[in-house]
C-alpha cells in the first residue's frame, strides 16, 4: 500500500556490462497515477493537459498518431492549415483545381474551394465543357424599339437609333425631323427627314442661314452672281485703275492710303509707298512732320565723337550748329573729343599743374620777372631771385653791390674769429 501511494511512475532499470562498461537502459512505463501532468509523461510530440482533475495526452498541432507513444507531423489536418488556394486532402495541401473543370473553362480557388467559370466568349457547363458563345446572343431577340439597331458591347445589349432617326432607342425612334421647325435655326429639314444645311450657293459665294433659309452673297469687294459664281476684283496689278494701281488681297487699292504720317508726302515706286517729309519740314514721316526749328540743326549730331552740339550762327548771321568739347574733354570738336589728362592739380605730379585738363609745367615763362628763376613746386610756379641778386622775383632781381658783400664778410669774420 505504501509503495502504490508514493509511486507515480514505475521505472525498470536494467544494467548490463558491454566491453567492461555499464549500459543503462530506461524503460518508461506509463501508469496512470495521481500526480497530474507533473508525474505523467505523454508520447513524443504530444502534450499533457488536465481535464476534470485527470491528465489527458494529445498530439501537438499539425501532428497525428498515438499521443501515448509518438505523434508524427503532417502538412495539414483541415483546409485552414493550407494556403487559400489549396485544400487539405489526406493530410496534404493540394490544388483543388486539378481535373476539376471542363474544356474552355478556368478554375478559380476561393476559400480553399475550386470554382469553374467559362472563359470570355464561351457559355455552357464549366465543369463538363464550354462552347463558343454567339456574340449577338444578347440582341436575340432585340430588346430595342422600332427604327433602332442593337449591338452587344461587353456582353451587354446597347440600343441606338438608326441614322436619320432620333428618340428613345428602348421605346422606338422616329425621323430626325418632319419640318424645319424641328431643326435649329441654322439648319433645315431635308427631303431625307434630316436637319441639314440649306446652303447651295455658287462657287466662292458666302452663305448665311436665317430662320432655316439660305442667303447667298459674294465676299466683300468680289464680283459676280452668288447663286452661280463669285470672282475677286483683281488677280494682277494690271487689272487695276491708275488711282488704285495695286492689287492687294484681290482688291485694287492705293498703297499710299493711310501709310504715312501727318503732313508727310507719299510717293510710289512701282507699287511700294515711300514716305518723306517736305523740304521745309522735318520729323518722322511715318508719324508726323513739322516745321524746322533751331534744335533740328543738332539732330542728328553733326559733331565729332563726344562733342556737344548747340544751335548757333556763323559770321554772316546764318544759323548753323556749333561744336564744342564738353568740360573735361580736349580735342577737335569737329572730329573727336577725348577725356582730358586731369581735372585737378592733385591728379598731376608735384612739378606739374592741371592746365586745360593737361598736366603741364606751371612755369610758362610769364609768371616770374625776367631775371628771376621759376621752379614748379606743389603744382604752382615758385619765383626766386638767383644767387647774388635780390629784389621782387615777380618783377626783377638786381645784383647785390660788392661793397655790401665785403662789409658782410668782414662782419662775419669779426664775429667768429
Amino acid at each position: 500500500m505504501l509503495y502504490s501511494q508514493a509511486a507515480a511512475l514505475l521505472l525498470l532499470l536494467f544494467s548490463t556490462v558491454v566491453d567492461g562498461s555499464h549500459y543503462v537502459q530506461y524503460v518508461q512505463s506509463r501508469v496512470l497515477a495521481s500526480g497530474g501532468c507533473d508525474s505523467y509523461t505523454c508520447g513524443v510530440n504530444a502534450r499533457c493537459t488536465m481535464s476534470e482533475g485527470r491528465p489527458v495526452c494529445s498530439c501537438l498541432n499539425l501532428h497525428m498518431g498515438d499521443p501515448l507513444a509518438r505523434c508524427v507531423r503532417v502538412e495539414c489536418i483541415i483546409n485552414e492549415d493550407c494556403p487559400y488556394n489549396r485544400v487539405c486532402t489526406s493530410n496534404r495541401c493540394v490544388d483543388p483545381c486539378v481535373g476539376l473543370c471542363g474544356v474552355n473553362a478556368n478554375c478559380l480557388t476561393r476559400n480553399h474551394i475550386g470554382t469553374c467559370e467559362c472563359i470570355p466568349g464561351h457559355v455552357g457547363d464549366p465543369f463538363s465543357g464550354c462552347q463558343v458563345a454567339d456574340p449577338q446572343a444578347a440582341c436575340k431577340p432585340s430588346p430595342c424599339g422600332v427604327n433602332t439597331q442593337c449591338e452587344v458591347i461587353n456582353e451587354i445589349p446597347v440600343c441606338t437609333c438608326l441614322p436619320g432617326y432620333r428618340g428613345s432607342p428602348l421605346a422606338g425612334c422616329r425621323h430626325e425631323c418632319e419640318s424645319d421647325g424641328e431643326c435649329p435655326p441654322h439648319l433645315a429639314c431635308s427631303s431625307s427627314y434630316r436637319c441639314e444645311s440649306p446652303c447651295k450657293c455658287g462657287e466662292n459665294a458666302e452663305c448665311e442661314v436665317v430662320n432655316h433659309r439660305a442667303q447667298c452673297s459674294c465676299p466683300k469687294t468680289w464680283l459676280g452672281n452668288p447663286l452661280v459664281a463669285c470672282r475677286p476684283e483683281c488677280t494682277a496689278h494690271s487689272e487695276c485703275p491708275t488711282h488704285k494701281p495695286a492689287c492687294l488681297y484681290q482688291k485694287c487699292v492705293n498703297p499710299c492710303d493711310g501709310v504715312c504720317g501727318v503732313h508727310a508726302d507719299c510717293n510710289l515706286r512701282g507699287i511700294t509707298p515711300v514716305c518723306s517729309c517736305p523740304k521745309h519740314m522735318t520729323g518722322n514721316p511715318f508719324v508726323s512732320c513739322r516745321l524746322f526749328e533751331p534744335r533740328d540743326l543738332c539732330e542728328p549730331n553733326p559733331c565729332g565723337v563726344n562733342a556737344v552740339c548747340t544751335p548757333g550762327h556763323d559770321n554772316t548771321g546764318k544759323e548753323r550748329p556749333v561744336c564744342t568739347c564738353p568740360t573735361g574733354y580736349i580735342g577737335n570738336a569737329l572730329t573727336s573729343c577725348q577725356r582730358g589728362e586731369c581735372f585737378t592739380d592733385n591728379e598731376c605730379p608735384d612739378n606739374r599743374a592741371c592746365i586745360d585738363f593737361t598736366c603741364r609745367n606751371p612755369c610758362t615763362g610769364h609768371e616770374c620777372g625776367s631775371s628771376a628763376t621759376c621752379t614748379p613746386r606743389r603744382h604752382i610756379a615758385v619765383c626766386t631771385c638767383p644767387q647774388g641778386t635780390r629784389g621782387d622775383a615777380l618783377y626783377t632781381c638786381n645784383p647785390i653791390e660788392s661793397k655790401s658783400v665785403y662789409n658782410y664778410g668782414r662782419a662775419y669774420r669779426y664775429r667768429y674769429h
